[in-house]
């Protein structure tokens, strides 16, 4: 991959149980190789589809174990050495951002972004002995445009976003926990993941109402 500061990655989910029996049909067209994905108007057979090309794109029959070796790795290599990285994933509900970035816990080839990302820091602590590192884990969600804190005492309370000429911006008060190993960080995940706001969508039976 490039060292450009900001990627753009599309990846396509299967048609669910729901939309086969319906009787839908795949509009989108997934050119992996090129980077492209094109939409074909069904209202207008035979005509040109609209193509738009990305850094990288996947269809549904992508793993996820290489959509993280080729998209989150490099990432997460940067942090390593030092470097502010992010990744997000945006989409409409039922789209599968949960399933990319989480994830299952088992079989192993099914966990997503966030799991193997934490295998791959730890990795990277396990063999750098000549430096130290220190881990530490916040977890935020954004719902209705106010801020909580999933790992704080009062997970509904409202936090402030503030802005400091040296750190920059942050969380006031945001909760941080300091781990060392993947197991750790799996269990303040686990305890914050209890406190995301969910709810029931016509496309998802418990999809997250939060960021």
């Amino acid at each position: 991959m490039s060292r450009e500061a900001v990627k753009v990655v599309v990846r396509g989910r299967p048609m669910d149980g729901k939309e086969i029996s319906q009787g839908c049909k795949s509009i989108v067209q997934i050119d992996s190789t090129m980077g492209v994905v094109a939409l074909h108007n069904p209202r207008a057979p035979g005509t040109e589809p609209k193509s738009f090309t990305f850094d990288n794109v996947y269809d549904h029959n992508s793993t996820q174990r290489g959509l993280y070796d080729e998209t989150a790795y490099p990432l997460v290599e940067s942090v390593m050495e030092g470097y502010n990285g992010t990744m997000f994933a945006y989409g409409q509900t039922g789209c599968g951002k949960t399933f990319t970035m989480q994830g299952k816990d088992s079989p192993p080839e099914l966990r997503g972004v966030i799991p193997n990302s934490f295998d791959h820091i730890f990795e990277n602590i396990k063999i750098g002995a000549d430096k130290e590192f220190l881990v530490r884990v916040a977890y935020l969600e954004i719902y209705n445009e106010e801020i909580r804190d999933l790992l704080g005492a009062d997970p509904h309370k409202k936090c402030d976003l503030k802005e400091d000429p040296e750190r920059g911006v942050f969380v006031k008060g945001l909760t941080d926990v300091v781990v060392d190993s993947v197991a750790a960080i799996d269990s303040v995940m686990t305890a914050g993941n209890k406190n995301r706001t969910v709810g029931s969508t016509l496309m998802n039976a418990e999809s997250s109402r939060s960021h």
